[in-house]
């Protein structure tokens, strides 16, 4: 594995990581075999997470220590608020999932806890912890889809274009520059401040699978 602060990382959450990608709920979308009931629970919550993902965003503008940084965080928070939300809108009506339904969607305990979770450190937090906590999602997401890409493609055309979303090549620039950040402001922290990074790290890490669990668990699949 490459060297940098981020795969030290990484490397720490190994175990959740590792979890994650072993989930049925993961696999199921790999083989094609996911009950789909549970895909539109996960589809309704990640309506919810997207909205207070751009929230962590806009705030990681408003602490970047650097120009470079703000007006990267500020294109990412736009990117999710408008082109990321409209996608997610269309890929809700393609499973039957209105947008009535999304607005009247309540978070189930998992997505609170993890939006509440990134938002508070986003607030309280050093900038440093903000970009540990909210490394796991995008770069997650970016190994899940390559792994499951790998693969090969399963017979079930929406759960095809979910993992060609995310193993795009637009999507994998984006896990690697929020990696290439978490290396650079590891860098410069001290023992103190990594040592706060890893725990944002592993609790984010830990959240997204719990995230994974509480999609698989939701209800009887159909």
């Amino acid at each position: 594995m490459p060297g940098g602060f981020s795969h030290e990382l990484r490397r720490a959450a190994e175990a959740a990581w590792e979890a994650q990608h072993a989930h049925p709920f993961v696999r199921g979308i790999g083989d094609g075999t996911l009950p789909e009931a549970r895909f539109r629970f996960y589809v309704r919550q990640d309506y919810l997470f997207l909205i207070e993902y751009g929230r962590l965003l806009a705030l990681g503008a408003a602490r970047a220590p650097r120009l470079e940084w703000m007006r990267r965080f500020a294109a990412l928070a736009r990117s999710v608020l408008e082109t990321e939300m409209d996608l997610h809108g269309q890929l809700a009506a393609r499973w039957g999932v209105s947008g009535a339904a999304l607005e009247a969607e309540r978070a189930a305990p998992a997505t609170r806890a993890y939006c509440d979770f990134l938002l508070r450190t986003a607030a309280l937090g050093d900038f440093g912890e903000l970009v540990a906590a909210l490394l796991p999602c995008m770069w997650g997401y970016a190994e899940i889809g390559e792994r499951l890409a790998a693969a090969g493609a399963p017979d079930h055309d929406g759960y095809r274009e979910w993992i060609e979303t995310y193993a795009s090549p637009e999507f994998r620039e984006m896990a690697a520059w929020c990696r290439r950040l978490a290396d650079e402001v590891g860098a410069e922290a001290g023992d103190e401040l990594r040592e706060r990074m890893r725990r944002a790290f592993q609790t984010s890490s830990e959240l997204e699978l719990g995230f994974w669990e509480a999609a698989w668990t939701s209800g009887p699949g159909d």
